[in-house]
């Protein structure tokens, strides 16, 4: 399948999904094509009719060189100069695939209806870039002015094309890192969410938790969209749920709060399809070229602050400080379940005759799911513009990449607490020979597969078990659906 854009409303969250999840070629359509080849003669007719006006980036040098000018006979020159560009920074691991394929994409918006003033050949070489395999764009050293450190990298594989005025700097200014960071997270977040409201529901049958937690009235005193979607859900994975021998008394609050919980996780995943909505369909390229119409019958050229997205960094914050929250809830559920006779389960969930020489079955799970709750706790923390000054002209920068590896580590913690909550809850349902409510058998089943129930203290890796059992919640935040074995 191939995505064709022929104008801005082209880019949405699903197009984004079918291109870096998908990996679906994109193609330019008719109606891009012509609007960027008339775009690209209007433009350069405007640069004709005065090669000393001020053009940023094209008559005048970029960044803090903004002063120098660029003589008319140099100007050509100088735009192929950007093909010796490559990026800068480096470490720290490679970004997903997802986001790279998501880069090349998000750049493209910017193009089709010509208000980037480069020629078609220009948009198919991009657009070609996504029919091979991408090259690692470095997760270090990405935060500066705008997001040109990350963009610089597609200088370097458009191949042999020389650029002409203006192509190179349209190549590497504006946004477009900041919307494939908001969308890539929008997406794994929504099928996070999917899963985690899931094993909290599991969670919570296991450990016989009284269901008037997520009564159904409860949706309209809480009046609130999100919580009552997340009652919802909750109720749905549990419908059907044995009612019997269940505590006579309220669960812990790690419990009865999870609605809550959850559905503040649901509106943070919301606001990241908001963000990454607008971003895609946005024109975010400096100096922006506005076509031809009334009063300027060449167009006109306009610096701006587009390259700039303000909601990337509050939003990826959001879903970091979810994250965060129910991983520490799922902590404290783990450390519930082997309280034993407090809530009438076995002794640290131990089958008959279990003998081990340091601890139970499972209960040194919820010491290891410590470093996983404080990783996911220091992600969430602010991720504000960087107080260091690149220079006088470029005096702020973009946070979005501090916040994207903050994010994205709170995530993987995460993943790891829920499958430590996910084999206790198991173990629970094992040592108590009870069945999870029907909507969650299968799951139940899956989390087997990886993690057998602990019978024994001898013979197996339990640590390197449940490390694939986080690598399955892992990749089904890729894929939106759990593959297990």
């Amino acid at each position: 399948m191939t995505v064709v854009v022929n104008r801005r409303a082209d880019f949405t969250l699903d197009s984004f999904r079918r291109v870096a999840f998908g990996r679906e070629d994109v193609g330019i359509g008719p109606a891009a094509r012509a609007a960027m080849a008339a775009a690209r003669r209007a433009f350069l007719s405007l640069l004709d009719s005065d090669r000393t006006a001020f053009i940023y980036g094209i008559t005048s040098r970029p960044g803090v060189e903004v002063a120098t000018v660029v003589p008319p006979e140099q100007q050509r020159e100088h735009a192929r100069l950007f093909r010796a560009e490559s990026g800068y920074g480096f470490g720290g691991g490679c970004h997903e695939e997802q986001v790279v394929r998501g880069m090349v994409f998000a750049r493209l918006v910017d193009f089709v209806e010509g208000h980037a003033k480069v020629r078609p050949e220009l948009a198919e070489r991009v657009a070609a870039l996504l029919r091979a395999p991408l090259p690692c764009v470095p997760l270090g050293g990405q935060a500066g002015p705008g997001e040109v450190l990350p963009m610089l990298y597609l200088t370097s594989w458009v191949g042999d094309l020389e650029f002409e005025e203006g192509e190179g700097l349209a190549l590497v200014n504006g946004s477009p890192y900041s919307t494939a960071v908001l969308a890539d997270a929008a997406v794994r977040a929504r099928n996070r969410l999917t899963q985690a409201e899931a094993l909290f529901a599991l969670s919570a049958d296991a450990f016989r938790a009284p269901l008037e937690a997520y009564d159904e009235a409860l949706d309209d005193l809480w009046a609130d969209q999100y919580q009552v979607e997340a009652l919802r859900a909750l109720r749905a994975h549990l419908a059907g749920a044995d009612t019997s021998g269940r505590l006579s008394h309220q669960a812990p609050v790690s419990f009865r709060i999870m609605p809550r919980l959850l559905g503040e996780a649901r509106r943070a995943a919301a606001e990241a399809e908001r963000a990454a909505a607008v971003a895609l369909r946005s024109v975010s390229v400096n100096p922006v070229y506005f076509p031809p119409g009334p009063g300027h019958p060449l167009g006109r050229m306009a610096s701006n602050g587009g390259f700039h997205n303000a909601a990337a960094s509050p939003v990826l914050q959001s879903l970091s400080s979810c994250w965060a929250e129910l991983a520490l809830a799922a902590e404290r559920q783990i450390a519930c379940f082997h309280r034993g006779p407090a809530y009438g389960l076995p002794h640290l969930l131990n089958p008959p005759g279990y003998r081990g020489a340091l601890s139970g079955a499972t209960n040194l799970f919820g010491w290891s799911v410590t470093g996983y709750v404080e990783t996911a706790r220091a992600a969430a923390s602010p991720a504000l513009m960087p107080a260091v000054v690149a220079d006088p002209q470029n005096d702020l920068s973009t946070a979005t990449s501090i916040a994207h590896q903050k994010e994205r580590d709170a995530a993987g913690a995460f993943d790891g607490a829920l499958a430590i909550l996910a084999l206790v809850a198991s173990q629970a349902l094992f040592v108590t020979g009870r069945r999870p409510a029907p909507p969650l058998r299968d799951l139940a089943t899956g989390i087997r597969l990886v993690f057998p129930p602990v019978e024994s203290p001898h013979g197996r890796d339990l640590g390197a078990e449940a490390g694939r059992l986080a690598g399955v919640f892992r990749a089904a935040s890729v894929s939106g659906r759990l593959d297990f074995p």
